[in-house]
């Protein structure tokens, strides 16, 4: 008892002779171990940071109900609903006028259009530029060899021509080097115009789709046939046949005619069920995928978007995957989702595109589109059969496929005839509930009835979602199943690559599960690479990497420039980055130095008590508060204003902005 009471002492000497609690983690369970000179706990500040939710979800897909509280609740959970728009300019240059004048540039609404269009107006009204000791030029220009916000950029001094009679025009790199630069930076997998409207007005033909569905429809008819129907069906059935011969003027034309195109279309479905039932009708020729010990980085909503997907690029990654992109807006050309396939020309090859769907003709029509929309710079095409969200699981998709295996077959399936040379892949998890994993039986489908080139084993429960630790056992069990699968079938095909997921957060993980299991050919990273970008790094060189505060610092750098040259350095531009860098952020800043730490790894599911690094810059880059997230974001991105909105996902995090 005596030392209990111990482990809780004054100190006076720390934070500038503050007079602070000092804390003993070293014994305390779920809590990280830190060196006690840098635990510091105020009598006001709670112990451990709350983390309702570890894994990112997006407000594409959020659930419209709001959970019931209570008055005088604490505050935590999550920020449901958030409005994260972002207001727009006040005085907007029109379009036609960005890049400058002349003659070809004339706005064909004239004096009725709502934008300006004398540019020394509106650079008069126009938000000052950034002042950034790390950016002192367009980052974008520099990159681009031009800047696409012309005269909206926020760094507009560093390409901006005045000449002698004020006239105003943009720099002009070189045509040579600017192409040099545009091979090297480009982003791909652009959907154009023409082919968005195509979509939208549902001009897109989608014919190996239908032609695909239309065998799955057939399959699926003769299977209903077959199934032997209860007396209460029979006689139904039999007293209409008894009806229909008393009296055969009965039936109106209108019946009679949907009768015949009834029978007509039934007699079609036979004929293609006998045409296609002994064949594997979804079998195509695909580009072969090779996983083995590549570093792969999980799927994230929100978070992953393309500057950091290219931040990880950078870092060490191989494999990198889009935010999951939803089937139905995809075929209907919604602009939010046809952002998602686009990538960084570094991420291909090995760049692959996740859709969610609930229906094979979901699945059918995303993936022909992605397929016949995009520029070729995709690697495969992954069915989510694992995500959690209860919207989704409740329209039937993510998760919910687990439990109708057939569904999932048959989404699979249609995917793989209709997506060309592209591989079709999914991520599956044990099951939905605790006590229920049906991986084994699924697996030993998917092997037999599909052409999946790679399965992904999240090593969680639906139910569990992303608390407990995964079970790598079960993950173990399955790679060695799926293997003993494969050597059962009787026909050739490439081996299906097998890929773990769960609670990889340090290089030791990474090698142990890895190791221990020959059938395992790669293992995901989700959380542990939002946490520590730099996974991927410790993981070729075996340690454990001490990044510096300032080193750290490079890598938000790095973010910030492949957010500016995603997002635009214009006015709204620069408050999406600004957004996504505090959506960065939410998990970058729960790393605990190494040099700070007793005990080395920290789990994924473990807490620090509030604590203080070793300079003032690190402490900021550890700091939970919403308000410290947007300090440093000014760094990059130049001071905010009162239009700047951010709204954290965690209640937890305190914020003014």
């Amino acid at each position: 008892m005596t030392a209990a009471k111990r482990s809780v002492d004054l100190d006076e000497n720390v934070n500038g002779g503050d007079s602070v609690k000092r804390f003993n983690s070293s014994s305390t369970k779920g809590i990280a171990q830190l060196k006690p000179e840098f635990i510091v706990l105020n009598n006001t500040d709670s112990l451990v940071h709350a983390y309702e939710e570890d894994e990112p979800s997006s407000e594409r897909i959020v659930d419209d109900k709001k959970p019931q509280g209570k008055k005088g609740k604490k505050n935590k959970g999550q920020n449901k609903n958030r409005d994260l728009r972002q207001a727009k300019e006040a005085n907007a240059l029109c379009p036609k006028y960005i890049q400058g004048g002349g003659a070809d540039k004339v706005c064909s609404f004239g004096d009725s259009c709502r934008f300006v269009h004398d540019i020394s107006l509106y650079l008069s009204t126009k938000k000052p530029e950034i002042q950034s000791e790390f950016f002192k030029s367009c980052p974008v220009y520099s990159r681009l060899g031009s800047c696409p916000m012309g005269f909206k950029c926020r760094f507009l001094s560093s390409h901006l021509n005045r000449g002698d009679n004020g006239e105003l025009s943009l720099f002009q790199m070189d045509p040579e080097e600017k192409t040099k630069l545009w091979e090297a930076n480009h982003e791909v997998n652009h959907i154009t115009g023409r082919q968005k409207v195509d979509l939208i007005k549902k001009r897109f033909p989608f014919s190996d789709s239908n032609f695909v569905l239309e065998i799955i429809d057939a399959i699926q008819q003769e299977f209903r046939d077959d199934m032997p129907k209860d007396a209460k069906e029979e006689s139904a059935e039999k007293q209409k046949g008894e009806d229909e011969k008393q009296d055969p003027k009965r039936k109106a034309p209108q019946v009679i005619q949907r009768e015949k195109e009834l029978e007509d279309r039934r007699i079609r479905q036979k004929e293609v069920y006998l045409k296609y039932k002994d064949t594997r009708y979804f079998s195509q020729e695909k580009k072969k995928l090779d996983y083995r010990r590549k570093k792969i980085l999980s799927p994230l909503t929100t978070v992953g978007n393309l500057p950091y997907r290219r931040l990880m690029k950078k870092l060490g990654a191989d494999i990198t995957y889009s935010e999951m992109a939803l089937s139905v807006p995809l075929i209907s050309g919604t602009n939010s989702e046809w952002a998602l396939p686009k990538a960084h020309c570094s991420e291909y090859p090995g760049f692959g595109v996740q859709i969610a769907c609930s229906k094979p003709w979901q699945a059918a029509k995303a993936a022909e589109a992605l397929a016949g929309n995009t520029d070729g710079h995709i690697s495969e095409i992954n069915l989510n059969s694992g995500c959690p969200i209860d919207l989704l699981y409740r329209q039937g998709s993510g998760s919910a496929l687990l439990d109708n295996p057939a569904r999932m077959i048959r989404c699979l399936n249609a995917m793989s005839y209709v997506s060309g040379d592209i591989p079709v892949t999914v991520k599956i998890r044990t099951g939905t509930r605790i006590d229920h994993p049906v991986a084994e039986t699924l697996i030993k489908r998917l092997v037999n009835e599909t052409d999946v080139a790679a399965i992904t084993l999240h090593g969680r429960s639906r139910q569990q979602r992303y608390t407990k630790q995964a079970d790598w056992d079960y993950v173990s069990k399955m790679a060695d199943h799926l293997r003993s699968v494969e050597q059962e079938l009787d026909f050739d095909r490439p081996k299906i690559q097998f890929v773990g997921n769960g609670d990889v957060n340090n290089y030791e993980d990474w090698h142990r599960y890895l190791d221990a299991n020959e059938n395992i050919d790669s293992i995901m990273v989700a959380r542990g690479a939002l946490i520590k970008p730099w996974i991927f790094e410790e993981i070729d060189a075996m340690q454990h990497i001490d990044k510096t505060s300032q080193e750290r610092l490079e890598i938000l750098k790095d973010y910030s420039q492949f957010a500016m040259e995603h997002w635009g350095t214009d006015e709204y531009g620069i408050s999406q980055c600004r957004r996504f860098f505090c959506e960065f952020m939410s998990f970058f800043h729960r790393y605990l130095p190494v040099g700070i730490l007793e005990r080395v790894p920290v789990q994924i599911n473990e807490r620090a008590p509030n604590w203080r690094g070793r300079n003032e810059l690190e402490s900021l880059l550890g700091s939970s508060q919403v308000d410290d997230w947007i300090k440093l974001s000014e760094m990059f991105f130049g001071k905010t204003d009162e239009n700047f909105v951010f709204t954290p996902k965690h209640k937890s995090n305190s914020f003014v902005h």
